[in-house]
């Protein structure tokens, strides 16, 4: 059986959509090459763009797989390939403004920021919709894995993508819920690799290019890029159960909940995970697995994509983009955050990482996770240094 055409590949335009202008957001990779040729088979009138973050003074190794110079060239070959216009637009201020500022402030917190979400939420589906309008554009598209559907009443939900491997919902879940309409995604009901046969049935020159997989704007390793950024503080390390000083730290942003390897403890065979970071008292509190567990979360700065009133009671919830999501119980949700119940325990969930919601593959929104601060006990008295003993 011969391969489907790249035109049959996904679900036709409908026809009310036929002849209107899309901005298409082009990174130089292969999923919005090949969405920029879906789109003009649907018979969109497609605009390419892609969005310039890198600052004049670059540094080595930092924009270098994603939105680089170097990608903006393939962009925009890819758009002469397809015969589609092709811009660059200017989002350096914004890009630092809400995605680098914050990271570095949510570290220093203590807390693990997830910038993709930043990105998706207050750059991508937030200023470049505005953009689009302002070049009479009706629809935005980008290449992410996710499935927009019309429910029977004609409203636009988000799903998750068919291929499961390659599911990006989980970074969508601050969307403007007014966006929703607007926004298409040609490649959310195709898996990786038939993407990857559609760019090389066209001859694009990104259809073999390799995925990105690190913070776009960090070169190298998260520790050393936040160690530019915040100043070293010399702390103590302390046992959750007793107060007791186990070991010293060089600042509370070099740690994860959860962590076990590299906390250089007093007595190193003893198995060690981060319990809680206290950046106001300059203490990293350690102890079993057990006090990593958490039976559940609260979460802030909420969006949600569907009416407070439509929200499960029980509903599925997901912690980080690379775990699956797990059964919960909704306790609260407001327009101030909401709260859940775990039907299982879970093991170091980070404040500042997202708590996404889901019924089903429906995406139904999502919050930042608030900090879990557990019962500390009276912080004891560091261990006296001994004098050096000088053997003969």
């Amino acid at each position: 059986m011969s391969a489907p055409s790249p035109a049959s590949a996904t679900v036709p335009a409908p026809a009310a959509a036929v002849g209107e202008r899309v901005l298409c957001a082009m990174s130089g990779g292969v999923d919005s090459s090949v969405t920029a040729a879906l789109l003009k088979d649907q018979g969109y009138q497609v605009v390419g763009a892609m969005m310039r973050f890198w600052p004049d003074d670059k540094r080595t190794d930092t924009f270098d797989s994603c939105c680089s110079p170097d990608a903006a060239y393939e962009a925009r070959r890819v758009a002469e390939q397809v015969g589609v216009p092709f811009y660059l637009l200017d989002y350096r201020e914004q890009f630092q403004r809400h995605i680098v500022g914050p990271f570095i402030d949510e570290y220093s917190k203590g807390r693990t920021p997830n910038p993709c979400v930043n990105c998706n939420t207050k750059v991508k589906f937030d200023e470049l919709v505005k953009k689009a309008k302002m070049l009479g554009c009706r629809y935005v598209a980008t290449g992410h894995y996710v499935k927009r559907v019309e429910n029977a009443q004609g409203d636009v939900e988000f799903h998750r993508g068919d291929d499961p491997r390659k599911d990006q919902t989980y970074f969508l879940w601050g969307t403007p819920r007014d966006a929703l309409p607007y926004i298409l995604f040609p490649v959310g009901e195709l898996e990786k690799p038939r993407v990857r046969e559609i760019a090389a049935e066209r001859g694009l020159l990104t259809a073999q290019k390799p995925e990105s997989q690190n913070i776009c704007f960090v070169p190298g390793k998260v520790q050393d890029f936040v160690a530019e950024h915040i100043p070293q503080a010399q702390g103590f390390i302390r046992e959750i159960s007793t107060g007791e000083v186990v070991g010293e730290h060089l600042g509370t942003q070099f740690y994860t909940l959860g962590q076990k390897k590299g906390l250089g403890l007093y007595q190193s065979h003893r198995v060690r995970h981060v319990v809680h970071l206290a950046p106001d008292t300059n203490t990293v509190w350690v102890g079993d697995y057990d006090d990593c567990l958490w039976t559940g979360l609260k979460a802030q700065s909420p969006n949600y994509l569907i009416d407070l009133t439509e929200l499960p009671k029980e509903l599925e919830v997901q912690v980080r983009y690379r775990t699956a999501p797990v059964k919960a119980r909704v306790i609260r949700a407001d327009e101030s955050g909401f709260e859940l119940a775990f039907q299982d325990p879970q093991f170091a969930v980070a404040p500042g990482q997202s708590a996404v919601l889901y019924a089903g593959p429906r995406l139904l929104g999502g919050g930042l996770i608030e900090d879990h601060v557990p019962t500390l006990p009276e912080p004891k008295a560091p261990p006296k240094k001994r004098p050096a003993v000088l053997l003969s």
